[in-house]
C-alpha cells in the first residue's frame, strides 16, 4: 500500500475479513472479499450488503441563511427541504456542467451533505469561495459512513433500533445504534431498500460487527457497488458525469426540482441556470445519456467507442459491466440525439470486434426503495 493513501476507521477490519485492497479515490479501499464480486452482487440484491463508504465526504453547513446560500449552487429546491428529509443534487458550472453529486439533509440545526471522495477538496472550496460569511462550513473527520444496503437490511438494521423500520425513502433521523448518536437516512447507492449510516468513527468497527454478527449481512465492495448502482441506472461521477456534461445531457431533468425551473416560483438563480433551462426549454443538445444492453456475453467497459450500423462513430460508453441480476452487459453511455429511441441498435467496439447492443430504458433492475 502506497504512503500517500488514506485509510477508513474499518481499514484494519477489512484486512482482518481478507478484503483484496484497492487505491480509489486516494484511499486504500476494499474492491472485493472472500465471496467475489458476482456472488457479493447477488447477496445485496437477494439479502443485505455492508459497504465502508467512509472515503465520502461529510460536511455541515450552519447558519440561518445555509439553505437559501446553498440554493444557488444546485438547481435543486434546498429551501423548502423539511427537516428529516434528504435530496439528491449536484453543483453547477458556467457552463452548465456538472461539477459534482451530493447528498443534501436537513437536521433542522444544520444542513448535513456528503459529497463524493474524489471531489471533497474542490467542493469544500467551493463552498467557502461562494456560500456568505455567516454560513459556517464544518467538514467532519470523526465520522465513519456505512451502507446497509437490501431487502433484508431493515430487519438487520431494526435489531438494533426497530425505529428504523418507520423511516421510508429519503427519510433522515439521528438514531441511537450502538450507544452512540447516529446520522441515518433510508437511501443508498444500490437501487435496493437500505439505509446510510454515519457513526462516529470510534464505534464504526462495533457497529459493522454487530451487523455482520447476522447470517444476512456481508461485506460488499467497490467492485459489486459499481455493478449494483449501474444495473439500477445511478451514475457515477467522474466516469457518466463530468463538467461538460450538462444535467440535461445526463438525463437528470428529475434532480431539477419545478420551483428552479423557468415557470418556478425560484426559477434559476443557480450557477450556470440559463443554458440549462434553455436546454430544457429547447431539447436543443446533440446528446443524451442513455441504457444499453449487450447482445453477447461480452461485457462492454468504459471508454468502448458506439458506432451506427453505417459505421459511423455517435458514442462513447461512460460505464459498462456484465449484469449480475440481469444475466447480460449492462452499460450507460452518451450518443448522438438521432439515435437514443429505446430499440435502437447500435455497435460497441471491443478488441476490434463491433458488437451489437440495444438502446434500453433504464434502469434495467427495478428498483426497490421504501416509500411506505
Amino acid at each position: 500500500m502506497s504512503e500517500q493513501l488514506l485509510v477508513t476507521p474499518l481499514h484494519a477490519l477489512h484486512i482482518e475479513m481478507g478484503a483484496k485492497m484497492v487505491p480509489f479515490a486516494g484511499y486504500d479501499m476494499p474492491v472485493q472479499y472472500a465471496l467475489g464480486v458476482k456472488k457479493e452482487h447477488l447477496h445485496c440484491r437477494q439479502s443485505a450488503g455492508l459497504f465502508d463508504v467512509s472515503h465520502m465526504g461529510q460536511l455541515r453547513l450552519k447558519g440561518e441563511g445555509a439553505a437559501k446560500a446553498l440554493e444557488k449552487l444546485v438547481p435543486v429546491d434546498i429551501i423548502d427541504l423539511p427537516a428529516g428529509k434528504q435530496r439528491y443534487a449536484f453543483f453547477t458550472n458556467e457552463q452548465g456542467g456538472i461539477s459534482d453529486d451530493l447528498m443534501v439533509t436537513n437536521f433542522g440545526d444544520h444542513l448535513f451533505v456528503v459529497v463524493n471522495a474524489a471531489c471533497k477538496t474542490q467542493d469544500i472550496a467551493h463552498l467557502k469561495t461562494n456560500l456568505p460569511a455567516d454560513v459556517e462550513i464544518e467538514i467532519i473527520e470523526d465520522r465513519a459512513l456505512l451502507a446497509l444496503q437490501g431487502p433484508k437490511a431493515v430487519d438487520m438494521l431494526a435489531k438494533l433500533n426497530p425505529s428504523v423500520s418507520n423511516m421510508v425513502f429519503m427519510d433522515a433521523e439521528k438514531v441511537d445504534l450502538v450507544g452512540v448518536e447516529c446520522y441515518v437516512s433510508r437511501s443508498g447507492y444500490t437501487g435496493e431498500d437500505g439505509f446510510e449510516i454515519s457513526v462516529p468513527a470510534e464505534q464504526a468497527e462495533q457497529l459493522a460487527r454487530e451487523l455482520l454478527a447476522n447470517d444476512e449481512v456481508e461485506w460488499i465492495g467497490l467492485g459489486a457497488r459499481d455493478s449494483l448502482r449501474l444495473e439500477c441506472g445511478l451514475c457515477l461521477y467522474g466516469h457518466d458525469l463530468d463538467e461538460t456534461t450538462t444535467p440535461v445531457e445526463a438525463s437528470l431533468l428529475w434532480g431539477i426540482s419545478k420551483v428552479r425551473r423557468e415557470d418556478g416560483l425560484r426559477a434559476g438563480g443557480f450557477i450556470g441556470s440559463e443554458l440549462i433551462l434553455e436546454q430544457i426549454k429547447t431539447k436543443n443538445i446533440s446528446r443524451k445519456r442513455v441504457g444499453l444492453i449487450g447482445k453477447t456475453k461480452a461485457p462492454v467497459r468504459e471508454g468502448a467507442v458506439l458506432f451506427d450500423a453505417n459505421d459511423n462513430q455517435i458514442g462513447v460508453v461512460t460505464s459498462g459491466t456484465f449484469g449480475p441480476s440481469k444475466g447480460m452487459p449492462v452499460a450507460m453511455g452518451y450518443i448522438y440525439t438521432g439515435f437514443t429511441a429505446i430499440g435502437t441498435e447500435i455497435f460497441a467496439e471491443v478488441r476490434g470486434k463491433k458488437l451489437a447492443m440495444t438502446v434500453e430504458k433504464m434502469p434495467f433492475v427495478a428498483q426497490s426503495y421504501y416509500r411506505g
